[in-house]
């Protein structure tokens, strides 16, 4: 009687260890988390496979899945209707979707291009120096380009006469051949993107010119990492958690390139290493480690600097209801400004 006692007590000892062990592996399983980028796996998009291979997100208690995407403007309807919970994408776009969709609440929570990619770029035969002298050329410009988007705000702001200027609505995949081939004098296009396309139509280095429209009058912002509303709502600290360990990634890539784009290789074996790494060195240059955010840290944005931007997109864009810098970017996830500083 005694050794049946023990041993339904030793069968329920073990029921339990399972039980227990079970739940704690329930418990300390990480949570998985879609993200999708706007665009290939390519030198810009590095901190985020840098997040993955030195645990960062790991450590956060994430399990974070990177998906191509359709195009920083495209994607910001697949975050709206919860298909990627996070996004990288225009916050620009943003801006227009909030006014076209207020009932989704679509918001930024941590901005990674302080500085946008947006560019009109030009070769050297063309003898463009400058934004004026596009006046009696042809401008190249994919009509759902986001760079293009911002032309009339270009326009006002270097007092470019729009009316001697020749738009041609041309395709993404021959942008920058006919730019090479001298169909087009000039395109719009992200600076990164189009300079080595332009190389790999055998353009010389010296002889493509970049004109960054940051750099002439646009206080815009560029790409932001996005959440959708539900998720957010519910995972409030899944969200910070993702921020937090991303700005990891940002940090180390910033201060090590040449071993962060190694992440981005393994993920796309096709791509010439050496164009990576420098479409990723230009990206941290123009766009990611700015003055501003060295002084600041990396995620946040000036809010007055974003109502300008918000000003700056009325120059090209009609409001029906116009969205505040609040309900476009949220700081509310982004850990202390200390942990956010390039160490």
């Amino acid at each position: 009687m005694r050794m049946h006692r023990i041993g339904a007590a030793m069968a329920a000892f073990a029921t339990f260890a399972v039980f227990t062990l079970a739940t704690a592996g329930a418990a300390l399983a990480d949570t998985a988390v879609k993200f999708a980028l706007d665009w290939k796996f390519e030198g810009p998009s590095a901190p985020y496979f840098v997040a993955i291979d030195k645990g960062y997100y790991k450590a956060e208690g994430l399990d974070v899945t990177v998906d191509t995407g359709p195009g920083s403007v495209a994607g910001i309807g697949r975050v709206a209707a919860g298909t990627y919970p996070l996004g990288f994408f225009d916050i620009n776009s943003l801006v227009k979707f909030r006014d076209q969709n207020p009932d989704k609440a679509v918001k930024a929570v941590l901005m990674v291009y302080d500085r946008p990619p947006f560019a009109i770029v030009t070769v050297a035969r063309t003898g463009i120096a400058k934004p004026k002298d596009l006046e009696g050329r042809i401008l190249g410009a994919p009509a759902p380009d986001g760079a293009y988007a911002q032309w009339k705000a270009f326009v006002k702001e270097n007092g470019i006469d729009a009316a001697k200027v020749t738009i041609e609505n041309v395709g993404f995949p021959v942008r920058e051949p006919m730019l090479a081939n001298g169909d087009v004098d000039a395109i719009t296009g992200f600076s990164f993107s189009s300079y080595f396309n332009l190389q790999l139509r055998g353009v010389k280095p010296e002889d493509i010119k970049v004109m960054l429209m940051a750099d002439y009058g646009l206080v815009l912002y560029g790409n932001a990492i996005m959440v959708n509303p539900e998720f957010a709502a519910a995972n409030p600290e899944v969200v910070a958690r993702f921020v937090r360990a991303t700005i990891k990634g940002m940090q180390d890539t910033v201060k090590d390139p040449d071993s962060a784009i190694d992440s981005v290789m393994k993920r796309n074996e096709t791509a010439d290493r050496a164009t990576e790494l420098a479409r990723l060195k230009m990206a941290i240059r123009d766009n990611i480690a700015t003055p501003w955010v060295m002084a600041n840290g990396f995620g946040a944005v000036d809010p007055a600097r974003l109502a300008a931007s918000i000003d700056q997109i009325a120059v090209t864009y009609e409001f029906t209801n116009r969205p505040k810098p609040e309900d476009v970017f949220t700081a509310e996830y982004l850990p202390a400004a200390a942990d956010r500083m390039l160490k």
